[in-house]
């Protein structure tokens, strides 16, 4: 099946001339009129865009969500491609309505007409996993109806098979290869996938994130409704908004858009590091904003978590980054095992001086992103930074909104907007306020263990401890039995003896008869 799914890729890619974009390069350039030749048969009147998306349709979902990615990304790619990858968001071709009127009666044993009041065969959006339609409840609530594309789990499969074997050929052929981990990052690419797989998981996803935003001016969450959704489809209130990547009309609408551009940067920073729980797939398709200004989150199949220790690493980097304290960030990955311990502290702050400088106090129309990821990847391999798997959802996040922001305003100044938020959550967690929330989130366990204390300790000081005390203990238990093994001895003579020195008084007290 591996080899199917290859020959079906290089196929796609030769039928919709995808070749010219390696060919287009000097140093292949040579090749091209061999390539000309040999496909001669091939119709490619559409522009190489148009192409690009329809090829990344015809794979399937992952190389859809890679399309998606690409779309916000517009310093990095030209922008007639970016703006055809961009109609990816939402307008992935639906499957047949009546697959979708099938799949709910597999879900609840009946019938659409008998499950919804109203139900629209037709989707309103189809993106790479589902498609969605708008319905009517049985009690007059207006909803959306979220639909899994039939047999997407078997493509996913596959594709990620696909993935880990060009993972193993990283790993293999490449110096850099195993510092930058791919098979651990296929494997959290491939936990999210699987997560989204299941609408009963996005269905808890977003109905925790509407509860972490529950009173927000910020942000709006739809209500999921609990007693329609199935593992293949999920129903929630539904949302009415304008698509934020209308730009344009939101303008029309008087709202502001720097403001909106500033807000989007707080709401991911308040996700991360607040709640260590955001969305991770915030393009702009999953995006609407409402007449009011706030923003509007759809689609939580793909949402990450952080730890801890994760958000307070990452509060340190970008604190010091937005200070541009160098040698603080240098330590720092040094001292979480990013970077080997015998990394020169002097030499890293410098690298990292070099690559940042040049970004700061810039708007983000100014700033060439790919050059700058660049450089920070050839410094990340100069170093020996290890890639962290946990952090690529977030990684593909910031890229997410970074690009929207960039979209919104290109004026935007990323670091001014996120530092303030970032020094009052460094504030609140290392001030007297983290103090006095620390106590009362452990209150309740040292209450529990107070008592137990004492049965602790004892317990720990009866544990066996290295192998030093332990020896020492069988001796002295070894000395013990042979003092034991005496003391009986020396008491079974003295009873012996003393036996012997009663017996003639015995004789005399007892009877002749005796």
């Amino acid at each position: 099946m591996k080899l199917l799914r290859l020959a079906k890729i290089v196929y796609v890619t030769l039928r919709f001339g995808l070749e010219e974009f390696i060919l287009g390069h000097e140093r292949f350039r040579w090749l091209r009129p061999l390539v000309m030749v040999a496909l001669f048969w091939r119709p490619l009147n559409e522009p190489r865009a148009v192409r690009l998306r329809q090829a990344l349709e015809a794979l399937g979902p992952i190389f859809v969500k890679f399309g998606q990615v690409l779309s916000t990304r517009r310093d990095l790619i030209p922008a007639d491609i970016a703006d055809e990858l961009a109609r990816l968001q939402d307008r992935v071709p639906p499957f047949a309505p009546e697959i979708a009127l099938a799949a709910i009666e597999k879900a609840y044993g009946k019938p659409a007409s008998a499950v919804f009041a109203e139900f629209d065969p037709v989707p309103v959006a189809s993106a790479s996993v589902a498609q969605v339609h708008f319905a009517r409840l049985q009690d007059g609530r207006e909803a959306a109806v979220k639909i899994l594309r039939p047999a997407i789990a078997h493509v996913i499969a596959h594709d990620v098979a696909l993935l880990y074997a060009g993972a193993g050929l990283v790993e293999s052929l490449w110096e850099d290869g195993k510092r930058l981990r791919p098979r651990e990052v296929v494997a959290e690419f491939e936990k999210h996938l699987e997560d989204e797989l299941d609408l009963m998981r996005e269905a808890a996803n977003g109905s925790q994130l509407r509860r972490n935003f529950q009173d927000s001016d910020l942000l709006l969450v739809p209500e999921i409704y609990w007693d329609w959704c199935h593992k293949n489809v999920m129903v929630m209130e539904r949302m009415a908004g304008t698509p934020i990547s209308q730009v344009d009309a939101l303008r029309a609408q008087g709202l502001d858009i720097p403001k909106l551009a500033r807000e989007g940067v707080t709401i991911f920073f308040t996700q991360v590091f607040r709640d260590g729980f955001f969305h991770a797939d915030m393009h702009p398709g999953n995006i609407l904003v409402s007449p009011d200004g706030r923003y509007i989150a759809l689609d939580f199949g793909i949402m990450s978590t952080l730890t801890d220790s994760d958000k307070n690493y990452l509060a340190q980097n970008f604190l010091a980054f937005f200070k541009r304290d160098y040698k603080r960030v240098a330590l720092a990955h040094i001292e979480s095992g990013w970077a080997p311990p015998q990394t020169r502290v002097d030499e890293f702050e410098a690298a990292i001086r070099a690559v940042c400088e040049p970004i700061f106090d810039r708007p983000l129309k100014e700033i060439s992103f790919g050059r700058f990821l660049l450089r920070l990847f050839q410094t990340s391999r100069r170093f020996g930074v290890v890639i962290q798997p946990q952090l690529v959802m977030l990684q593909k996040t910031f890229l997410n909104i970074e690009g929207l922001g960039r979209q919104l305003d290109p004026d935007l100044d990323l670091w001014q907007t996120a530092m303030p938020f970032l020094e009052r959550w460094m504030s609140e967690q290392l001030g007297w306020r983290g103090l006095i929330r620390t106590i009362k989130t452990e209150a309740p366990q040292w209450g529990t263990l107070l008592p137990q204390l004492p049965r602790l300790v004892h317990r720990a000081l009866s544990r066996e401890g290295d192998s030093e005390v332990q020896q020492l203990r069988e001796e002295l238990r070894a000395r013990d039995a042979r003092e034991r093994r005496w003391m009986m001895v020396i008491a079974a003579l003295l009873a012996l003896v003393l036996l012997g020195q009663l017996l003639p008084w015995l004789s005399l007290l007892l009877p002749e008869s005796y």
